[in-house]
């Protein structure tokens, strides 16, 4: 008689500590350009590269007790085709056109160089602060510009945030800084020329 209402005990304190340990994400965010560019070219080939330069796929934690088990990541196989379809499509608003072997053609390389989330480590997650930052590098037969674009995001959680709402937030910071990067009429003039 005793053994039910023990292992009844037994098993809601083991989902009650279970319901402390947040486990890790393995995101794959979608960042889109938003907003007008300016055309500045007529069409001149342009090659487009993109790279990621960061450390270490991992982008920090969703804090909680068990911090350490509750990693955060972005593949660099997951995030670079759709940067590079992202900055090929910025090039061609800028008014150029995107080509893979152009010969002596000007070079774009966007370097994704951080993404980071952090959130309180210990207790339990009620915000969390996003940041990315992206390098782009212009290489041209009379020029060279280098530059660094990024954007950063508070968020406050009633509870802690699922795979999909983390997602969704850190696309929204890639994506506002990655339309910093190209609305920068510099890039333009440095490929242009």
């Amino acid at each position: 008689m005793l053994k039910r209402p023990l292992l009844g005990l037994l098993a809601a304190l083991s989902l009650t500590l279970v319901g402390c340990a947040l486990s890790p994400q393995q995101l794959s965010p979608q960042p889109k350009l938003t907003g007008p560019l300016t055309p500045v070219g007529q069409g001149q080939p342009v090659v487009v590269r993109v790279a990621d330069g960061r450390p270490s796929p991992v982008l920090g934690t969703r804090g909680g007790i068990y911090s350490e088990t509750s990693a955060i990541t972005v593949q660099g196989k997951d995030i670079l085709p759709r940067l590079q379809a992202e900055a090929e499509a910025a090039v061609r608003l800028l008014g150029f056109t995107p080509s893979p072997n152009a010969y002596n053609a000007p070079q774009l390389t966007l370097t994704l160089a951080e993404l980071k989330y952090q959130s309180p480590k210990e207790t339990y997650v009620t915000e969390a602060n996003i940041s990315a930052s992206f390098r782009v590098d212009v290489q041209n037969a009379t020029r060279r510009y280098s530059g660094k674009y990024g954007a950063s995001l508070n968020q406050r959680f009633g509870t802690a945030p699922n795979e999909q709402t983390n997602t969704k937030l850190i696309s929204d910071v890639l994506s506002d800084a990655l339309t910093r990067a190209f609305k920068d009429p510099t890039i333009g003039q440095a490929l242009s020329q």
